[in-house]
């Protein structure tokens, strides 16, 4: 069968999956798979660089469906590319318990790459997908030795251009020059509305190349045109491309093609079969593949499976001529980190008080130098931040060897290009202040979806911001985020714990961590291992009648509070808890140990929303918050104001007892 006729019968297979899939759970997006077919037939069959053997063999080409809806086209070209995905799971489409959820997800289907779903998050990791090559590239290579060489590619829909984070990513990309990013976007002029006319109307190519992209535009349904494309954008080595394509959503369907309709309900039996009718398709099939198409799309993954043949015959060179490198690759490759690296940790005396971020940023300026795969940056915010090591070197345009992102005021942006680093190997951090982690949440979701190990760096993390009032003092920030799954939240009390912190975060391998660190000095306790645990006693007191529970600047409070009420004859016990999710999977034992049942009369204080307390106190504690925005004056003043003080500690605790 000639080249031209077979891309035909393996795109119309992949629609026609796709539209079975849709039908067969009665849910879901069949119109952009059946759009972008062509497309993502001429990138598997002729571009696509993957071992379906070894889905996660180092040196493959990344794709990212950012158009996540349609991952019945995903599903369908990593069946028919000899992934461990049956046909039968293309079958399951949706249903419980099988590999083909509604939106692709990381670590449970072979050749996903990123979880997908919300619009323009996918093509924003995809950013730090093809930073984390270039600087593996720079890291690794060298002269007749091309270890890392690798494109990330991306097809993404008009959502993904619409939504403010793919500017922010795609801005940072054009800046940087990542010439290995090859966008494929389906211009189908069509969302859930209707015509994207009714709100979108600027030239997207003109936008990307003012970013500084390579733009094309090709008719998506003309295979030559498009392969000639992503040709040129990959000869491109020193911009990102864009591949404008544009498409019909529902390609094939008598009446829904450039509708709506195609884009997130079933076509219909009926329609199912008009459409088949018209590609030339038998009617009544369900879930065909013919068997030119498997050998088709077979041949391509042979072509991978070669590939990854070749670069371990590279690797075994590497290994022979340069020892030192390769060590050092295949420690980033394992994920693991250099042993004893705990070591190299600080430890603060109690000679001066300091705040929380300044100590971070000393245990940064330790583990940098030997930490290769620990590498981050701020969102405009390094000085405030203490995010950039002594050590650290930026990434610069066209220098990749550095491991020092300045992100500029993105943080949307920054958050999913963390995302993407962390997929490639990197232990990435990102800082900025903690109310702006809002900006964030759909990124730090996603990393705790993904059980990402990302950091991010909240400092500025209360109302001891002071001067520059409500709008950046965070105040239900904190329950945000600890209510997300899979996310460790942790708020030190003082440069110790603060060390003990970045323990936490860089100890665990799968999910994210948030420091959240105060702009104002703090005294320092000594240190002690069991803040690793997440709560802990710091003061106890024989016969004690309540515990006072504080976390970060406010156990200073706390301490100051057990002072007044041993004057008054009133023992009470302090713990420190700066981490709740540490602390309540911790065993039993430990957790009786801080907290005793026994022991009803708990006060939890911090100058924060009480609502992520109430499961440590109980329904006979209570909690010395704040229910209410913040306010403008000198930290010590708003803290008096809003009645965070040892005082009004002491009084809830004399309340309960």
């Amino acid at each position: 069968m000639a080249e031209d006729a077979l891309r035909r019968l393996a795109a119309n297979t992949l629609r026609t999956l796709a539209m079975d899939g849709v039908q067969k759970a009665n849910s879901g997006h069949p119109g952009m798979p059946m759009g972008m077919a062509d497309v993502a037939t001429v990138l598997f069959s002729r571009f696509l660089k993957f071992s379906p053997k070894s889905p996660s063999w180092p040196d493959r080409d990344r794709f990212v469906l950012s158009a996540g809806h349609g991952s019945m086209l995903l599903y369908g070209l990593l069946h028919l590319s000899g992934y461990d995905l049956p046909l039968d799971e293309l079958k399951a489409f949706r249903q419980w318990g099988s590999r083909t959820p509604g939106h692709p997800e990381h670590g449970l289907t072979p050749g996903v790459e990123m979880t997908t779903g919300p619009l323009g998050q996918g093509i924003s990791t995809a950013v730090g997908l093809a930073l984390a090559e270039r600087m593996l590239a720079a890291r690794f290579n060298r002269p007749g030795h091309e270890i890392v060489d690798h494109h990330t590619y991306v097809i993404a829909s008009d959502g993904d251009m619409m939504e403010g984070i793919s500017h922010e990513a795609c801005a940072l990309a054009g800046h940087l020059g990542l010439g290995k990013l090859v966008v494929l976007y389906d211009d189908n002029h069509i969302s859930i509305d209707g015509p994207t006319s009714l709100s979108f109307s600027e030239d997207v190519t003109a936008r990307f190349a003012a970013y500084g992209w390579h733009v094309q535009r090709v008719d998506g349904h003309d295979s030559d045109a498009v392969e000639a494309a992503i040709a040129a954008a990959k000869a491109e080595g020193g911009k990102p491309s864009l591949v404008a394509c544009r498409t019909h959503i529902g390609f094939g369907s008598p009446n829904r093609q450039d509708t709506s309709k195609a884009h997130g309900e079933p076509l219909g039996a009926d329609e199912i079969r008009l459409t088949k009718e018209k590609l030339g398709w038998p009617a009544d099939a369900q879930f065909l593949v013919p068997d030119e198409v498997r050998a088709f799309f077979g041949e391509a993954a042979g072509r991978g499976t070669a590939e990854e043949g070749m670069w371990n015959a590279r690797l075994s060179a590497y290994r022979a001529e340069l020892p030192d490198l390769a060590a050092q690759l295949d420690l980033f490759l394992s994920g693991s980190l250099p042993e004893g690296w705990e070591a190299r940790v600080p430890s603060f005396p109690a000679d001066k008080p300091l705040a929380t971020r300044q100590a971070s940023g000393a245990v940064l300026d330790a583990l940098v130098p030997v930490l290769p795969t620990l590498a981050g940056g701020s969102a405009d915010l390094t000085p405030s931040n203490n995010t950039r090591a002594k050590s650290a070197v930026d990434v610069k345009p066209g220098e990749f060897g550095g491991t020092y992102f300045r992100f500029g005021i993105r943080e949307h942006g920054m958050g999913a290009i963390l995302n993407g680093l962390a997929l490639h190997g990197f232990r990435p951090f990102g800082g900025t202040f903690l109310v702006f982690s809002d900006y964030m949440k759909g990124s730090i979701r996603l990393a705790a979806l993904m059980e990402q190990p990302v950091v991010y760096v909240f400092t500025h993390d209360s109302i001891g911001l002071g001067e520059d009032g409500p709008t950046h003092q965070p105040v239900e920030q904190l329950t945000a985020l600890r209510a997300t799954p899979h996310l460790v939240v942790y708020r030190p009390a003082d440069a110790n714990e603060t060390a003990a912190g970045w323990r936490v975060a860089l100890g665990r391998a799968h999910g994210p961590t948030a420091l959240v660190l105060t702009r104002q000095a703090l005294p320092i306790l000594p240190p002690t291992e069991a803040a690793l645990r997440g709560g802990y006693v710091v003061s106890d007191a024989e016969g004690f009648k309540a515990i006072l529970i504080g976390s970060g600047s406010e156990l200073h409070l706390a301490l100051a509070a057990q002072k007044l009420l041993a004057a008054e004859g009133i023992p009470v016990r302090v713990v420190s808890m700066p981490s709740l999710e540490l602390f309540l999977t911790q065993d039993e034992a430990w957790r009786e140990s801080v907290l005793p049942l026994g022991c009803r009369a708990r006060v939890a204080v911090e100058a924060a929303a009480t609502l992520s307390w109430t499961g440590i106190v109980g329904l006979d504690g209570t909690v010395v918050g704040l229910d209410r925005f913040g306010a403008s004056a000198p930290f010590q003043i708003v803290y008096e104001k809003l009645g965070l003080t040892a005082e009004a500690v002491a009084a809830a605790a004399r309340n309960l007892v």
